[in-house]
């Protein structure tokens, strides 16, 4: 479809016609361009969202200066157009492009796409027809450009596993550059796309999805998933052991237009001890492996020193579990408050939020406070594992109040296992008894009202975590819970927002789907689905006829129950957490019996496999 030319003069005619032309022209501080002629390896970055959410990512920041490290590889970036753009695109014939060199991205040895978001897949499909290239991964037959994908999603890529040549699964510093010396030897030898494959699937964390067969049962669950041609029967994924050591680059690319996160941010710990039982990433994650605090104040001092911002965020999953917070906090603010630089804890639980917390991340500016109870009653929390009380959260809040903030979000779930309406109900019953709180308080801010955001999403059971035999509530439920949750606001200080939930039946379709979407997928693209984290460009209606012309009933991977025998998609997938360990805080979450974090007690997820022993010291 697409004619190879001269992307930069092309670009040139065009740029002027769309709305965010910033988004395309690379160029930006911090970016690497290198000679094409003097590097072995072109490897395209491709974030499958628009670029203001992907430049907010932090790990395609990290991958992106690891890999042009070295001299031999120039890694680029690639985002999705926006809709103004790829029409023109695809009116004048201009093929995808990386943004330092403006060239086509065929001309790249790979084409790595990350996979934060289920609802990104279509976009996936729409870059590789763009780029001029085959979807389906049998029908692109050269050893490159090689399509590969790693992230989140991941842990479960059979709804994609058609169009990807191999999947990297886990942490990517080190499995990246062992597949791009592996492709060296390959290029230079004049393997086939075949043999590559082959030999790449010996990599530990590579899954090549061509190198196994599936099996179904008459009622359509999966018999068997069987390796062929020597691929291994469980795929592991891949962890860096030596977190303190990692690297992590000293500059990021700064953009000329605002982004979802504008910001430094250092990472400052991997995993999470809590064992929330509904979240993903505390499970994929593990096991917790934190940075010393020296090393993240001179990561975060390098990067505010080369880039120019004034905030640095302290990401993870759980900020305030980090055991070295306060340490890390008194030798930042020693240069933050003199360059007027903010620090930001996005992460904060409520059971470890305290008045010098306040204090500290309030010594430059106030940041805004959000805090996540999940769930509005006790029995639930039990449930979810959230191991939070009620008395914690008022407790949270009021420091927050004292401490000058008269703003708080708070963060909850629908749908939940075993959610009663009371549940759903207590939601908006917390919210308000943190709103009487802020008004019995003598020392309040004063001249200010209270503002109590409460947002709650939609629950999608996940792969990999004990809610993953779990149903998911059907969208006629979750708007009967939506409304309940609209009859009990009383109060003008409470304002609720709630997620879409035909988007969420989507995710939870893709999250725990097989192969056999893999159609459903190419055909939801092919009517027009390409932006779906975007309601502006979702159709539930395109997905809905795609799945009938597909023969594919969502609601049997959404809403079904499933047995703990049954063979999931993902199983022959290996994260470090077993499956006898997702069964039992299965069976404790339905007798709403909590387990106790990592640090207090072993769990015996599993995880410690990975690191060779005991994830802690004891």
């Amino acid at each position: 479809m697409f004619q190879i030319m001269n992307v930069r003069k092309a670009l040139e005619r065009v740029l002027l016609q769309v709305q965010k032309p910033a988004r395309y022209t690379g160029g930006e501080l911090g970016s690497i361009v290198k000679d094409p002629a003097k590097v072995d390896v072109r490897f395209a970055f491709c974030f499958p969202d628009l670029y203001e959410v992907g430049m907010s990512h932090l790990g395609m920041k990290i991958l992106y200066s690891l890999m042009n490290e070295r001299e031999d590889i120039w890694c680029e970036r690639v985002f999705a157009p926006g809709d103004d753009l790829e029409r023109l695109m695809r009116e004048h014939r201009i093929p995808l492009f990386g943004l330092e060199s403006l060239d086509a991205v065929t001309d790249f040895d790979f084409i790595g796409f990350t996979l934060q978001y289920e609802l990104s897949f279509t976009a996936i499909l729409n870059m590789l027809d763009l780029a001029g290239l085959p979807v389906r991964s049998k029908d692109r037959t050269g050893l490159s450009p090689l399509v590969v994908a790693g992230g989140p999603c991941a842990c479960n890529p059979e709804p994609i596993s058609a169009f990807i040549d191999l999947f990297i699964l886990g942490e990517g510093e080190e499995v990246n550059l062992e597949l791009i010396d592996l492709y060296k030897i390959a290029k230079r030898e004049g393997w086939d796309k075949q043999t590559f494959l082959r030999r790449a699937a010996r990599i530990g964390g590579i899954y090549v999805p061509s190198l196994y067969d599936v099996s179904y049962r008459e009622d359509g669950t999966i018999e068997a998933v069987t390796p062929r041609e020597g691929a291994p029967a469980r795929v592991l994924k891949r962890i860096v052991r030596d977190f303190d050591g990692v690297y992590y680059p000293k500059d990021f690319v700064v953009p000329f237009t605002e982004t979802v996160h504008d910001r430094a941010m250092v990472e400052v710990l991997r995993g999470c001890i809590r064992g929330c039982r509904f979240c993903q990433a505390g499970f994929l994650y593990r096991p917790l492996r934190e940075k010393r605090h020296a090393t993240l104040d001179r990561q975060a001092h390098d990067l505010c020193d080369h880039t120019g911002y004034d905030e640095v965020s302290l990401t993870s999953l759980s900020t305030s579990d980090y055991s070295e917070l306060e340490p890390l906090l008194n030798d930042m603010l020693s240069w933050t408050e003199r360059d007027a630089v903010n620090i930001a804890l996005p992460s904060l639980r409520v059971d470890n939020f305290s008045r010098e917390l306040v204090e500290r991340i309030a010594a430059v500016r106030k940041s805004s406070l959000t805090f996540a109870p999940e769930a509005g009653t006790q029995r639930l929390r039990d449930v979810i594992n959230k191991n939070v009380s009620e008395e914690e959260v008022l407790r949270t809040c009021r420091t927050a109040f004292e401490g000058g903030y008269s703003n708080v979000k708070l963060y909850f779930m629908m749908g939940l296992p075993t959610e009663t309406d009371e549940d759903v109900a207590g939601i908006i019953h917390l919210a308000q008894k943190v709103v009487d709180m802020f008004y019995r308080l003598p020392d309040r801010p004063k001249g200010r009202g209270v503002s109590v955001t409460v947002s709650v999403a939609c629950f999608v059971p996940k792969p990999f975590t004990p809610f993953e035999f779990e149903p998911q509530d059907t969208r006629e439920e979750l708007r009967r819970k939506q409304r309940i949750l609209l009859d009990t606001v009383k109060s003008k200080k409470i304002t609720v927002k709630y997620h879409d939930s035909p988007t969420s039946f989507l995710e939870a379709a893709l999250a725990r789907g097989d192969r056999r979407l893999c159609p459903v997928v190419e055909y939801a693209w092919r009517l027009g689905s390409k932006l779906d984290g975007w309601n502006d460009f979702f159709s539930m209606e395109r997905w809905e006829d795609a799945a009938e012309v597909c023969g594919v009933d969502f609601s049997f991977y959404a809403n079904r129950r499933r047995s703990y025998d049954e063979v999931m998609p993902w199983d022959h997938l290996d994260y470090g957490v077993t499956k006898a360990y997702l069964i039992r805080e299965h069976e404790r979450a339905l007798a709403a019996q909590v387990t106790p974090h990592c640090r207090l007690n072993c769990s015996g997820c599993g995880a410690n496999k990975l690191v060779g022993g005991a994830c802690f010291g004891k």
